[in-house]
């Protein structure tokens, strides 16, 4: 994949911060009602059960926790490191990363209840995040990012995983939180349209995110003559190979027309 050239969105930071620690709290709360049953469940991302999911879950935020600690040890004993990861590469760079996260997932479920997981990072983002500004650059497992990119980042696995929970728990209806919902839309459609470029579709997401894409003639007025559209979550799926583009469209979840409208072969963006 070669480097974003796409001009990045631009994210407000107040509204992204609170998109996190809200959903993070939606998902703390119902975590706090399931049973030793639910948490033995199965669910689709391999042989993860619901307790490593949501583990996972609170490792999401917690990774916010150790990435501004060790920025702050690393202030005091060398200079901060150069950016390396524009935010529009990060959803393209995370595969390689997956054996390393399944393991860390699976010590970390076996630690502590979620219960406890997830009191412990509430109280340590409550007392770090606020006091560390955006720009301040953090060391993740992909290479360093400023602290605003890798929030909104924060958003793709909040969204992601508690979708995946939902799915896995039935009944269990967690609440997405509509500024962490969009923000994941539209980091997920830029990406697409930085993996394809062009401007001969235009793909809709409402009410979050249009964005054009794919080599081909360029559209300038009227009704382009290919267009994509479909809601969000079926969107997020989408990206990240949770459903696939033929079942999507057999289902009528997304509506696709034109012959430059099939994106099935430029999906998922990451897994």
């Amino acid at each position: 994949m070669p480097p974003a050239k796409k001009r990045t969105r631009s994210y407000d930071s107040a509204k992204i911060r609170a998109a996190v620690l809200a959903q993070f709290g939606n998902v703390r709360e119902a975590v706090v009602g399931l049973t030793a049953e639910q948490l033995a469940l199965p669910t689709a991302l391999g042989d993860w059960t619901v307790r490593e999911l949501v583990s996972h879950l609170a490792m999401a935020v917690e990774s916010v926790n150790r990435t501004i600690e060790l920025s702050a040890e690393l202030s005091t004993q060398q200079p901060a490191p150069t950016p390396v990861l524009p935010l529009l590469r990060w959803p393209f760079v995370t595969a390689d990363l997956a054996p390393d996260i399944s393991r860390d997932v699976k010590e970390v479920a076996a630690s502590a209840s979620p219960d406890e997981l997830f009191e412990r990072t509430a109280g340590r983002i409550a007392a770090l995040l606020p006091a560390t500004p955006d720009d301040r650059m953090i060391t993740t497992r992909v290479g360093a990012m400023r602290l605003g990119d890798f929030l909104v980042t924060r958003t793709i696995e909040l969204i992601v995983h508690t979708d995946d929970l939902n799915q896995a728990v039935a009944g269990l209806g967690v609440p997405y939180d509509r500024q962490a919902l969009a923000a994941c839309t539209r980091l997920l459609a830029d990406a697409l349209a930085v993996k394809a470029p062009g401007a001969s579709t235009e793909v809709r997401i409402p009410p979050y995110a249009v964005v054009q894409c794919v080599e081909g003639p360029r559209h300038t007025r009227g009704t382009p003559p290919n267009v994509v559209e479909t809601d969000p979550l079926t969107w997020i799926r989408l990206a990240t190979g949770r459903t696939t583009w033929r079942e999507a469209l057999d289902a009528a979840h997304v509506s696709a027309s034109g012959e430059r409208a099939d994106l099935g072969g430029l999906l998922p963006l990451m897994r």
